[in-house]
């Protein structure tokens, strides 16, 4: 399996509100950086998005270090909520619904393709990868050519 280093980064302006992501892959010395903006999301939803988006980048299964500063991505994978919230219906253990079902989904999905080990580091604390992946996404929010973050009005 080839060894891949991926850094990502979401940011919203409000959140509620236009939201991108930022994100490096490093594949043997050389980089691809990847960014997208989005009408109307939050910033959960841009930390999870970057890393969907910056996995399903990979042609072939790899062996993933993926660094992120959202502690409600590391933590939902390195401490097992995300198992948890699979084997309960999707119920976090207050009873209430897990928010961004769609994208745990997909982050499950690829999971199960390529060995991922996750990575916090913390944000706005000079980390340049992450600091290039903040740039990349808060350039993103702020474009005049955003998408539409479809299945965001279906986690209000």
């Amino acid at each position: 399996m080839k060894t891949v280093e991926l850094f990502t980064d979401g940011a919203c302006s409000g959140n509620p509100g236009p939201g991108g992501l930022g994100i490096i892959l490093k594949y043997k010395g050389t980089a691809k950086e990847i960014s997208e903006g989005y009408k109307l999301t939050t910033n959960n939803r841009m930390e999870l998005l970057a890393a969907i988006k910056g996995l399903e980048a990979l042609k072939e299964p790899c062996q993933v270090k993926l660094y992120s500063d959202s502690k409600y991505l590391v933590d939902a994978i390195q401490k097992g909520w995300l198992k948890s919230w699979i084997s309960k219906g999707w119920k976090k253990a207050d009873k209430k619904p897990v928010l961004n079902q769609d994208l745990w989904l997909r982050i499950s999905e690829l999971l199960s393709v390529h060995n991922v080990e996750f990575i916090w580091v913390k944000g706005h604390d000079g980390h340049t990868e992450n600091e290039r992946c903040d740039t990349l996404a808060t350039t993103a929010a702020a474009s005049s050519n955003l998408l539409d973050d479809e299945l965001y009005d279906n986690q209000k």
